[in-house]
C-alpha cells in the first residue's frame, strides 16, 4: 500500500539525509520538496567531523571532499593584535576519522543524496509539490499540497525550514528570539592568505566596533559581518558600504571584486516539542541558530540519523514504536544547551565591548591553547563531537 511509507517535507540537509538512510534499509518513502529542483544557494558551507563520519555510509563525504576545502585548523584573532589562539582539529584523530571541518556547500550535499536516493528504489523524490497542511488521525498522516491532493504515510518528517510548514500544521511553537541585526555575507575571489599573516581557512575576528567571520569556501573567501538594525536593505547592499566593511578587513587601494552577497535574519529559536502523534521535526523547522560555529546544519544532519535510524528500526525491525519518543529526549536538549549555548557564546564574545568580558575571554582562549586537557575539551566541543556524547 502507498500508505505504508514515511512522508518527508523538504528536500534540504535534514530531509535527503533521512531519505537516504530509509532507502539504504529498503523502507518506503517520498520526499515532498516546494522548489522546482534542488537550489544551488549558497547557504552552509561547513561539515564537521562526525557529520563527515555519519554521511560516508552513503559514499558522500568523499564526494564533497573532493569538491571541497579541508580546513584542519581554526583561529580566534583580534582585529588589531591579530591572532589569539588556533586550534588544531588534528588532535582528535583518535575519536574520529574526520579530525578537521570541511568547507564545501550544504547544496553539493543535497545532489549528491540525491543521486544516492535515486540509485535505490524505495525512495521517491516529488518537486514542484508545496505543503500547504497536515491531517493525520491514530493510523495516518497526511500532506495536503497546494493543488489540492494529498499524501499519506505511516509518519512524517517535517524538514522544510525555519518557516517550516510542518511545524505550523502541527502546531507546535517556535520559542525563542530574533538578533536586531541581520549578517551581510560577501563572497570575494581576493585572497586574503597572501596579504594577511598567518591566516588559516577559519577565522573569527573579535571587535568591539564590527566583529566578522573570514571563512575560504572552494572558490571564494566568504566574509560575514553584523549590520546596524538602522540600516535598511538598500544601504546594507549599496557598493559603497560594501566596499568599506571590506578595507576595513583589509586595506588596500583597488576596490573589491564581489562575487555574491546574501543577507541573513538570525534567530536562536527552538521547537517545544519535536514530536506531535505521527509528526517529528528535524533540522531548521525543529531549531535555528546563528552560523558562528557552523552548527545548523550539521545539528540538522544529527537530528536525520538519529530520526531516520528509530523510525528504519521501527518499520523495517519491528522494534517497539515507542523508541520513537527518545528522538525529542535526546535531540532537542542538544538544540538548547550545546548549540543555543555555544552558537550565542560565540557572538557574545567577538562583540564584546566590555573590558572584563574582553578580558575573560582571552584568558579562556589563551589557558585552552596551553592546556591540552582544556584545548581537547575545546575541540570536542567545537567539532560537535562532545553533542554526541564523545569525551576524554
Amino acid at each position: 500500500m502507498t500508505e505504508d511509507r514515511v512522508l518527508i517535507i523538504g528536500a534540504g540537509p535534514a530531509g535527503l539525509t533521512t531519505a537516504a538512510l530509509l532507502a539504504e534499509a529498503g523502507v518506503a518513502a517520498i520526499v515532498l520538496e516546494a522548489e522546482p529542483g534542488l537550489p544551488t544557494n549558497l547557504r552552509a558551507s561547513t561539515f564537521h567531523p562526525p557529520t563527515l563520519e555519519m554521511l560516508d555510509r552513503f559514499g558522500v563525504t568523499d564526494k564533497l571532499i573532493a569538491q571541497g576545502l579541508i580546513a584542519p585548523t581554526v583561529q580566534y584573532r583580534d582585529r588589531i593584535a591579530g591572532k589569539l589562539a588556533e586550534f588544531d582539529f588534528g588532535e582528535l584523530a583518535d575519536v574520529t576519522t574526520r579530525p578537521y571541518r570541511l568547507q564545501c556547500e550544504q547544496y553539493k550535499l543535497n545532489f549528491a543524496l540525491l543521486e544516492y536516493i535515486e540509485s535505490r528504489s524505495s525512495v521517491s523524490v516529488r518537486f514542484n509539490a508545496s505543503v500547504t497542511g497536515v491531517r493525520q488521525t491514530d493510523d495516518w498522516i497526511e500532506a495536503v499540497l497546494a493543488d489540492g491532493s494529498s499524501v499519506r504515510g505511516r509518519w512524517m518528517m517535517g524538514a522544510d525550514g525555519a518557516r517550516s510548514v510542518a511545524r505550523e500544521a502541527l502546531e507546535i511553537p517556535f520559542e525563542g528570539f530574533t538578533w536586531p541585526e541581520a549578517f551581510l555575507v560577501v563572497s570575494t575571489p581576493f585572497p586574503f592568505e597572501r596579504h594577511i599573516d598567518d591566516l588559516c581557512w577559519v577565522n573569527y575576528f573579535a571587535d568591539p566596533d564590527e566583529w566578522f567571520f573570514l571563512l575560504r569556501a572552494p572558490d571564494f573567501w566568504r566574509v560575514m559581518f553584523p549590520t546596524s538594525p538602522e540600516e535598511t536593505e538598500a544601504e546594507i547592499f549599496d557598493n559603497a558600504r560594501i566596499q568599506a566593511r571590506l578595507h576595513r578587513v583589509m586595506l588596500r587601494p583597488e576596490p573589491y571584486e564581489i562575487a555574491h552577497t546574501t543577507l541573513y535574519r538570525v534567530h536562536q529559536r527552538v521547537a517545544t516539542r519535536y514530536r506531535e502523534g505521527r509528526g517529528f521535526l528535524a533540522g531548521d523547522a525543529a531549531h535555528i541558530n546563528n552560523p558562528l560555529g557552523g552548527m545548523g546544519m550539521n545539528g540538522g544532519i544529527h537530528d536525520a540519523f538519529n530520526l531516520g535510524e528509530k523510525l528504519t528500526a521501527v518499520i523495517a525491525g519491528g522494534a517497539d514504536p515507542a523508541i520513537l519518543d527518545d528522538y525529542e529526549t535526546e535531540r532537542r536538549p542538544v538544540a538548547l544547551e550545546y548549540v543555543n549555548e555555544i552558537t550565542i557564546r560565540n557572538k557574545r564574545n567577538l562583540e564584546t565591548a566590555d573590558p572584563a568580558e574582553q578580558a575573560t575571554f582571552r584568558e579562556v582562549l589563551a589557558a585552552a591553547s596551553a592546556d591540552p586537557v582544556k584545548r581537547r575539551a575545546f575541540l570536542l566541543r567545537a567539532s560537535m563531537l562532545a553533542s554526541l556524547g564523545v569525551s576524554g
